[in-house]
């Protein structure tokens, strides 16, 4: 398995950075506006449209907000396509005023591991410019009873 680690820093709060991750309903609308379109929730699966009209399945593996971590596995819909995809974010202090939000995702097979990591950086900065850019508040309640929820 190849594990891929990227790490960026955010101009805004971690408590501001982790408040737009764990809206896990929102995709679309304050982590990835653009890039995806739609997201909705069952249970705890999501599915992300693109803009092409492509669904990913991803299942919300755990959720703690004392450790502002958040862990998903894309089970359907990989493009490109892979035999396993296991991601997560953490998101820490970084001085005063920022936080470092660090993306880990493993992936399998091996051979896929640069056009993902490709992906990875390019989808941290649009996360970047769209935490810092503000969005709009939380629109979906915060999910209860979620696996690995603190």
């Amino acid at each position: 398995m190849t594990s891929i680690r990227h790490e960026i820093v955010i101009d805004a709060s971690p408590a501001h950075i982790w408040e737009v991750l764990r809206d896990v309903g929102a995709v679309h609308e304050r982590l990835l506006p653009g890039r995806v379109v739609d997201t909705r929730l069952e249970g705890d699966q999501r599915f992300l449209t693109f803009p092409d009209g492509h669904v990913v399945r991803e299942l919300i593996v755990a959720i703690d907000d004392d450790a502002r971590y958040l862990a998903y596995s894309v089970v359907e819909g990989a493009r490109p396509a892979l035999d396993h995809h296991h991601a997560s974010f953490e998101v820490r202090p970084e001085g005063d005023t920022a936080g470092r939000l660090i993306w880990t995702t493993n992936v399998l097979p091996h051979t896929r591991a640069a056009e993902i990591r490709i992906r990875v950086e390019h989808g941290a900065r649009e996360m970047k410019q769209a935490i810092e850019g503000g969005g709009r508040g939380p629109r979906h309640p915060p999910r209860q009873g979620a696996p690995g929820r603190a």
